[in-house]
Parts: C-alpha cells; sequence; structure tokens
C-alpha cells in the first residue's frame, strides 16, 4: 500500500507540474498574441503616417515659401513706414497693422513647423543612456522657465532608469509635457501652489515589459477620463494659444521608440503624463505595469 500511496504522489506532482507547464504556455501564448497585435498596429500606422508624410510635407513647403516672402516684405514695409512723414497717430496705426500681419506670419510658419515635425519621418539615434541622468540635465534646462512661471519643480531621478532611446528626443517629449504643465496649471482658476513634478525610474510596463519610466505630473485641473485618448490626437486642443500637436507629437515620440504615452490621475490633484521606453539590453511586449510615482507632487 505504501507503493501505492507513492505513486499516486507521483501521479499527482506530475499532474499538477502539467496543468502549470500548460499555464505557463497559456500566458506566453497570449502575451505573443498581444505582441504580434501590436507589432501589426505600429506597421499600419507607421504606413499610414508615410503616406500622409509624403502627400503633405511637398504642400507644406510650398506654403512656408511665400510665407517667408510675406514676412519680409512685411519687415521691410515696417521700416519705410517709420520714414514716413505722416502724423505720428497715423504711422501708429499703420505699424501696428503691419506688427499683427508680421505676428500671424510667424504663427503660421511655427504651425507648419509642428506638422512636419508630426507628419515626416523621425529620425531616431537609440543607444544605451540613463533617463534618469536625462530627466536630471532637462531640469536643469527647464527650472529657470518653472520659475518664472511661479511653478516649483522637483525632479526625482536618484536611481538608474536605463532605457534604449534617443536622448534628445526624450528631452523634446519632456520639453512638450513640461510646457503643457505649466500652462494647464497657469490657466487652472482653482488651483493652489503650483508643483511640477518631473522623474524617472526602472520598472515595468504591462505592454513594453521592462521599461524605462518617465513621468511629468503637475497640480492642476488634470483630465478627464472620458478625454485621456482625444487629448493626443493630432489638432485637439482646449487652450486658448497652442496648435495641439504637442501631446501628439510626444505620443509619437514614444511610439517610435517602441515604448508608450500615457495620462492618469495625479493624487491628491492634477494630471501625470507617463512614459514607457524599453529598458536597454531588453526586447519591449512583456511585462505588466507598475508606475513607481504614488507619492503624487
Amino acid at each position: 500500500m505504501p507503493v501505492m500511496d507513492g505513486a499516486w504522489w507521483f501521479i499527482g506532482g506530475a499532474g499538477a507540474g502539467v496543468l502549470a507547464a500548460l499555464s505557463g504556455a497559456r500566458v506566453a501564448i497570449r502575451r505573443s498574441v498581444r505582441r504580434a497585435l501590436r507589432a501589426e498596429r505600429r506597421a499600419r500606422s507607421a504606413e499610414r503616417m508615410a503616406e500622409i508624410g509624403s502627400m503633405t510635407s511637398g504642400l507644406a513647403h510650398e506654403i512656408k515659401n511665400p510665407l517667408s516672402t510675406i514676412g519680409l516684405n512685411a519687415q521691410l514695409l515696417g521700416e519705410q513706414v517709420d520714414e514716413l512723414e505722416i502724423p505720428e497717430a497715423e504711422r501708429d496705426r499703420l505699424s501696428r497693422r503691419i506688427g499683427v500681419l508680421g505676428r500671424e506670419v510667424d504663427r503660421l510658419r511655427d504651425i507648419l513647423e509642428d506638422f512636419l515635425r508630426y507628419a515626416g519621418e523621425f529620425r531616431l539615434t537609440p543607444r544605451a543612456v540613463d533617463l534618469a541622468e536625462t530627466v536630471r540635465e532637462f531640469g536643469d534646462f527647464f527650472e529657470p522657465q518653472a520659475e518664472q512661471q511661479g511653478v516649483r519643480l522637483e525632479i526625482r531621478a536618484g536611481s538608474p532608469a536605463p532605457a534604449l532611446a534617443d536622448a534628445d528626443a526624450v528631452k523634446q517629449a519632456l520639453l512638450n509635457l513640461a510646457l503643457n504643465a505649466v500652462q494647464a496649471m497657469a490657466e487652472d482658476s482653482e488651483a493652489g501652489p503650483k508643483r511640477l513634478e518631473i522623474g524617472a525610474a526602472a520598472g515595468e510596463d504591462e505592454e513594453v515589459g521592462p521599461a524605462a519610466l518617465v513621468w511629468v505630473a503637475d497640480t492642476g485641473p488634470g483630465v478627464p477620463a472620458d478625454r485621456r485618448e482625444e487629448i493626443f490626437r493630432p489638432y485637439f486642443t482646449s487652450r486658448r494659444t497652442g496648435a495641439g500637436l504637442g501631446l501628439a507629437i510626444t505620443r509619437r515620440i514614444a511610439s517610435e521608440h517602441g515604448g508608450r504615452l500615457w495620462v492618469e490621475d495625479n493624487e491628491p490633484r492634477g494630471a501625470r503624463f507617463v512614459m514607457a521606453l524599453p529598458m536597454s539590453g531588453q526586447r519591449p511586449g512583456e511585462g505588466a505595469r507598475a508606475c513607481p510615482t504614488d507619492q503624487g507632487v
């Protein structure tokens, strides 16, 4: 009988091992399917963006050329008006109108530049970098602007956050997010103390897998749950100024790295934008999301 008991123990153990193996296989299959679907979506998106860029970049350049001519002529006209022997009030009125013309030309040129950055080809140069260091460098750069806007900047990037990334592109993404946060706090009529937290840490993401997580958190009005995808659409904006391409460009920067960008609540108040980029030496697509920024700003 002891032999039989041992046999049943052996069979039961083997069965449990088979079930565990099957469960692990199912998890691996699901992850593989998710990776394949994400790769397919990225491929379709890249193809669509290539078509958009091909069709529109030429048109944008054709618009930029006459805009430059208009801007130059407005500048020359302003100089000639200053030399006219006419009443001062009339000269001031003409100068104001010419000034408006020049500013509108500059605004349209900026819109075209933003569009070309969004629709054009992204030329990234990924390499192994520590995004914690990148964040610290960006903090040194952005701190004077934050202080000018009455915003207290906090940098949380003490531990290494290794990633395979283009550091310059990441800094551009951080600038877009930081400017967006500062403007949101400036337009918030119920804002208390203005604080901006920028940080980086190593972690995990449910889509990217082992990842360097970079975040920008503010104490502004936050983003309603039903608008958290809408705000990343090109030309969507609720602001009085801006073309509505900053967040779209930032999400594309994350996507071109094989990562992603999302927004969530910042406790106790505000919004937190989180970018997950593949960790250096790792392949994107596995893991579970865990953003180590739960303390808020």
